[in-house]
């Protein structure tokens, strides 16, 4: 009797290990999909106060602020829009429907994505630089070039710190996902599992 619970739990040793990871699997997806919203929460706020900052001041100021005002107001209506589908999407996934590959490829997917934003966001203020510059050398309505530059180096500066701190909560949470994978190692030609006993 001793020998067959004993092999019974040796069976059983397996089952409750897979069930404990799909278990923290669950709850890293759960944490990523949170992260997301938390920061298109942030982004869709941000462009709201602004779109609201620049209706009301857009018709109250003149010259450089006019177009200062104009620009964030303009800008910040495709945040919104990019946050709202971003939040929309993250609200609408179901984190058990994640398995640990799918998992991991949504997590570098997301943290490529910051990166690639983060370095768009540099381009954006150099762009807001290019403009500011040329407001000084043209005569052909300047103070709208130097409030659109403006604008632009503003958002941009906004969105490199977004970027980089939504990519860093994602890789804190990476390290949740490491711990989950332990002996499972992929390569060009498959998916390997080493378990040690």
């Amino acid at each position: 009797m001793q020998r067959s619970t004993l092999l019974f739990l040796l069976l059983l040793l397996p089952i409750s290990c897979l069930f404990a990871q799909e278990t923290d699997l669950f709850a890293f997806n759960e944490l990523r999909l949170q992260t997301n919203k938390k920061a298109m929460t942030i982004l869709g706020s941000w462009a709201i106060g602004n779109m609201a900052l620049g209706a009301v001041l857009m018709n109250k100021r003149e010259g450089t602020e006019k177009y200062f005002h104009q620009m964030n107001l303009g800008w910040n209506a495709v945040n919104l829009g990019l946050a709202s589908l971003a939040y929309l999407a993250a609200a609408k996934s179901d984190p058990a429907t994640f398995d640990m590959i799918g998992s991991l490829k949504e997590q570098q997917k997301i943290q490529k994505i910051l990166l690639f934003n983060a370095g768009l966001d540099i381009g954006y203020m150099l762009g807001g630089l290019y403009l500011t510059e040329r407001s000084k050398n043209t005569e052909n309505r300047p103070e709208r070039l130097k409030g659109f530059g403006r604008s632009i180096i503003l958002q941009g500066a906004f969105l490199f710190v977004f970027d980089l701190g939504f990519y860093f909560a994602h890789q804190s949470n990476d390290k949740l996902l490491h711990k989950l994978i332990g002996s499972l190692s992929m390569n060009g030609d498959g998916i390997g599992f080493n378990w040690a006993f």
